[in-house]
């Protein structure tokens, strides 16, 4: 199996494609642990797609999960260019990936202006906690 410069080595050359298309230089690859097969590539598209979960790393786990057909990706690593920024943090550790291996930091330290806020009204949280445990019961049947 190879290492993890060999497969950072390509997660940088998916960086270049989004570079020459005046991306944010990202690139990420996703490799199975067990066989050290390259299961998804992908690189930044947010500016040229316009759409904000389009950085490199969510691409790559979205083509791992239909290549799997599966949302978890056990036993795999992640190898990005740079250091994931939170809302990509949130979906790796939603995807159970076993490792992320990265070159650089990020020094984007964007603060957020946008309030959450819980609505106060019990009735309607009341409703939806029980939807959401139902529909927990009903998939953990399966």
């Amino acid at each position: 199996m190879k290492n993890d410069e060999y497969y950072m080595k390509l997660a940088y050359k998916e960086a270049l494609k989004a570079y020459k298309k005046g991306e944010i230089p990202v690139g990420a690859i996703i490799v199975s642990n067990i066989n050290g097969k390259i299961i998804a590539k992908a690189h930044n598209l947010r500016d040229s797609s316009q759409i904000i979960t389009k950085h490199a790393e969510i691409i790559a786990i979205e083509k791992a999960n239909k290549k799997f057909k599966n949302w978890r990706l056990i036993n795999c690593t992640l190898y990005t260019t740079l250091k994931p920024c939170k809302m990509c943090q949130e979906v790796i550790n939603s995807a159970k990936l076993e490792r992320v291996v990265y070159s650089s930091e990020s020094n984007n330290n964007v603060t957020s202006n946008t309030k959450i806020i819980q609505i106060n009204s019990n009735d309607i949280i009341n409703d939806t906690s029980i939807l959401i445990k139902k529909a927990f019961v009903k998939i953990r049947k399966k």
